[in-house]
């Protein structure tokens, strides 16, 4: 049988350490590293304002990330990445994880919603109107199905949109959406598939074009996050998962482009 995945949302959520030490506090801990493996798409909110954020508030904790697909991520904790929170781009990779007994289940939140966009070079002269429309495009790039999230959701839109087989025919894979959107914007594609909050990072070279619509995706494209079952330091693992859920930081993935996630 299916194990059930525990989720909790962020609204309301106890931290595990408290917002902000005192200087004396801070001289006391041991230092601690932490090594955050989240999707490609995060990489630009972590790295430029959320990670730097947590350590101040947290000054003795060192985090790291390593960002690349979702599936990937899930293969290298499987064979022992030594990571102490994982956040993937859709809720798969963690369901897998948790059934293997290598998430903590109670600490697993569904965070984030995303949406996928089809993007062109900004220059482009393909009129692109709506989703079905990238079979316009000569080449097409698209994150690889049987490992990227968005390559997944790509192709469950354009299949429910009856344009598969044509784009399939046109595409090239990328390892992560990082790599599918880096394409786009230098030319190399003529339309590709990513993240509507990857697209509004590239505003200068890409144009977002047009959304999946209503109804060709079966449920909406959700970002957990959780704590990993081997980590070594759960209790600061846990207060960057609670930190991810503080309007501090939610307000941070808004202005990225993604909305905090209401439903659990």
């Amino acid at each position: 049988m299916k194990k059930q995945m525990a989720v909790l949302l962020c609204l309301g959520m106890a931290t595990a350490l408290p917002f902000g030490v005192s200087a004396d506090e801070t001289e006391e801990k041991e230092p601690v590293h932490l090594l955050v493996a989240a999707a490609a798409s995060l990489e630009y909110s972590f790295e430029e304002e959320l990670i730097p954020m947590f350590q101040e508030k947290y000054p003795w904790i060192t985090v790291e990330g390593a960002y690349d697909s979702s599936g990937k991520l899930q293969t290298q904790i499987e064979e022992g990445l030594e990571a102490d929170v994982f956040m993937s781009a859709a809720k798969a990779q963690m369901e897998n994880l948790d059934e293997e007994g290598l998430i903590l289940s109670d600490s697993i939140v569904e965070l984030l919603e995303n949406e996928i966009v089809v993007i062109t070079p900004k220059d482009s002269p393909l009129k692109i109107e709506s989703f079905e429309d990238i079979v316009k495009a000569d080449t097409i790039a698209l994150g690889d199905p049987a490992s990227v999230p968005a390559g997944q959701y790509a192709k469950e839109a354009l299949t429910n949109l009856d344009v598969w087989e044509e784009a399939e025919s046109k595409a090239s894979f990328g390892t992560n959406v990082t790599e599918v959107l880096n394409w786009v914007a230098e030319g190399s594609a003529d339309a590709g598939i990513v993240y509507a909050t990857d697209a509004a990072t590239r505003p200068d070279e890409v144009v977002a074009a047009a959304s999946a619509p209503e109804g060709s995706l079966g449920e909406p494209v959700i970002y957990p996050a959780a704590v990993v079952g081997a980590t070594e330091n759960p209790e600061e693992a846990q207060s960057f998962v609670d930190f991810l859920c503080s309007e501090e930081a939610l307000s941070i993935f808004r202005d990225y482009g993604f909305t905090p996630n209401q439903e659990g």
